[in-house]
């Protein structure tokens, strides 16, 4: 049995912050992830300015190895009507093989115990709890689960959403373009989905979209997908035909739930993606993972050095305060998508609420949140 004072299930963004936050404040933590970095994920990688200083604060500095300022926000309906506006806050482009092998690195530099296992199994009994591997038992006071969008781990934690089939799939690539704008993050819809454009640190352009499962399972691959769906959109269409791809294949994800979920699991503080999904046309999901991740490490490290606050009152206070942060984000992000995936409510709001600017930058805003330190 090997003890630690926090196991962390996961090694993806609010894993390594997590882990990043409780190491520098004293703590011993252990981190749980089954791929070595760094690898590729299935992201939009765009990430909101609002955790620059947070990210600085832990000793992350993204623009360090190349991170590119993202300023313009445009956005497109199928039949090509486009608007495009000045973000409010603005943020960067970086892809996670970088990001998360920074975050790694920056652990590692603390003293964070890193095991590149899969966890089976956990489970809490006498106040504490237990993480089985192939190899070995971990024990620890507390534990976050910060696994990302889904595990098996959810089944054996009778979470509800594990149980239904779910109706999403995300594509992501990067690509040789050089006529993509650096400063520009653009969303562009076609039938049943949308794609997210934004250049990384490398220069690549980032192509990452979220399809319904229902209209891409008509068709025999992505490539077929693309041609006959995604390029339905004129901007995409012209993407798509003019750039090259760098990936010798596209990475996908099933199964992706965007269902509300508990933010606390049999006593486990759940992070990131795991504790709650937003939809990526959002453009947020990276900050909140972050952030989810910084609000979790306060909480961890108050009682662990306070024998006045129970466990109980951890968990109290993380739900309240996950679901005061992004709990209207969330719902904002329910709305949205279901009016983005409406043809004709995305051709009229692009021509009426585009004319906005205001408007516009209102509702970007709105789904997100206030600088973080």
């Amino acid at each position: 049995m090997k003890e630690h004072d926090i196991l962390i299930i996961g090694g993806g963004l609010a894993g390594l912050t997590a882990s990043i936050d409780l190491a520098l404040q004293g703590v011993d933590v252990a981190v749980f992830e089954s791929n070595k970095y760094p690898h590729h994920k299935v992201c939009g990688e765009y990430v909101s300015k609002e955790i620059e200083p947070y990210l600085n604060r832990l000793g992350i500095n993204p623009y360090s190895i190349g991170a590119v300022n993202i300023t313009q926000f445009q956005i497109s309906s199928q039949e090509g009507h486009l608007v495009e506006t000045e973000l409010p806050l603005g943020g960067f482009g970086i892809s996670r093989y970088v990001l998360d092998n920074m975050l790694f690195q920056r652990a590692q530099e603390l003293g964070v115990q890193f095991y590149f296992e899969k966890v089976l199994k956990t489970d809490f009994r006498n106040n504490t709890f237990y993480i089985s591997t192939n190899s070995q038992e971990y024990s620890s006071k507390i534990a976050i689960g910060a696994y990302g969008k889904r595990s098996i781990l959810d089944k054996k934690l009778n979470r509800n959403f594990s149980f239904k089939k779910q109706s999403w799939l995300a594509v992501k690539g990067h690509y040789n373009y050089a006529n993509f704008p650096e400063q520009l993050v653009g969303l562009h819809n076609f039938e049943g989905g949308y794609g997210g454009l934004s250049k990384t640190e490398s220069g690549a352009v980032n192509f990452c979209y979220l399809a319904s499962y229902q209209n891409f399972k008509k068709y025999k691959d992505v490539d077929e997908f693309n041609e006959k769906v995604v390029s339905e959109n004129p901007f995409l269409r012209k993407f798509l035909t003019e750039a090259k791809p760098i990936f010798e294949h596209p990475l996908t994800i099933a199964q992706i739930s965007f269902d509300k979920k508990d933010a606390v699991v049999n006593h486990m503080l759940m992070c990131g993606d795991t504790a709650g999904l937003i939809h990526p046309l959002c453009g947020n999901g990276m900050a909140m993972a972050i952030h989810s991740s910084k609000i979790a490490s306060e909480m961890v490290n108050r009682f662990l050095n306070n024998s006045n606050y129970e466990r109980h009152d951890l968990e109290r206070d993380y739900k309240k305060a996950w679901s005061k942060t992004f709990g209207k984000r969330l719902w904002l992000g329910r709305k949205l998508q279901r009016i983005l995936l409406n043809k004709n409510m995305v051709s009229m709001g692009i021509r009426s609420i585009g004319k906005s600017d205001s408007l516009l930058k209102y509702i970007i805003a709105k789904t997100h949140g206030e600088l973080v330190s």
